[in-house]
């Protein structure tokens, strides 16, 4: 058995002996991805370790060359309105002429169908989104106009307004201020709070045993995988960054091992 992998338990999220690879070399090597229901995870590797390729496998947005992945133990394509999903702030083209409004209402469009258009339901429900994530005043905004931290917030709204059982979110704490940064993490407490299921790209390695209940290290291979307490130590560390760890917890430890990705 790999390190920190269990032998039981629901999960929300299975992937087994996962391989994707871009012009023959491999992105994610055989890798075992095992999500429990109600946590919240970090994903955490270097640069290049295939973090965002992993969620974008979760997805069913790339095909893997080997392996699969189950969503409460079935295929996406049968789950994808239990996942909701927020990308990268700098892989959204932010100048796309639309309202903060406009962009959390189209979280409701997995459940309306290709006739049905949003109503004055589906927009009452954006609207109560907004609200939960502070942004209620900037709903007529073009989203061209607002800050960093206001425009993730606005996908964090598309992803609640989904209602979802698993969220995945690639950087959600990227380029934001403190407060946003806060704002964020409590919402992610509510979400476990009520049963739901974080998965999280995560780069910042201080914050990672105060924000998260488990946490994956990988580097193109999973390094280890399981309760922050038992996995997130100097050791699975060095093997994921292959460098030099100063302490946990310390801020040498994050420089270090920021040189090394």
């Amino acid at each position: 058995m790999r390190i920190g992998l269990r032998t039981g338990g629901a999960l929300a999220i299975q992937a087994t002996d996962l391989t994707l690879a871009y012009q023959q070399r491999p992105v994610l090597w055989d890798v075992d991805l095992e999500v429990p229901q109600g946590v919240l995870m970090a994903i955490v590797g270097p640069n290049g370790a295939g973090k965002t390729t992993l969620l974008r496998a979760v997805l069913g947005l790339l095909q893997p060359a080997a392996g699969e992945v189950l969503i409460f133990g079935q295929p996406y394509a049968s789950q994808r309105r239990r996942v909701a999903y927020v990308p990268q702030r700098g892989s959204v083209d932010w100048d796309f002429p639309t309202t903060a409004l406009d962009i959390v209402t189209m979280g409701t469009y997995g459940g309306l169908g290709w006739v049905r258009r949003p109503g004055s339901s589906e927009r009452a429900r954006a609207a109560a989104a907004l609200t939960e994530v502070g942004m209620e005043c900037y709903a007529d905004r073009q989203i061209s106009q607002l800050s960093g931290g206001q425009q993730q917030r606005i996908f964090l709204a598309r992803a609640l307004v989904q209602d979802a059982d698993v969220y995945l979110m690639d950087e959600p704490f990227q380029g934001v201020d403190a407060t946003t940064e806060r704002a964020i993490v409590e919402l992610l407490r509510a979400l476990r709070a009520d049963g739901k299921t974080v998965v999280a790209v995560h780069h910042d390695l201080q914050t990672v045993t105060e924000y998260f209940d488990e946490v994956t290290l990988l580097n193109v291979r999973r390094i280890a995988g399981g309760p922050v307490e038992r996995v997130f130590t100097e050791e699975n560390l060095r093997h994921t960054y292959g460098g030099r760890v100063a302490g946990i917890g310390g801020r040498a430890m994050g420089n270090d091992l920021e040189s090394a990705s």
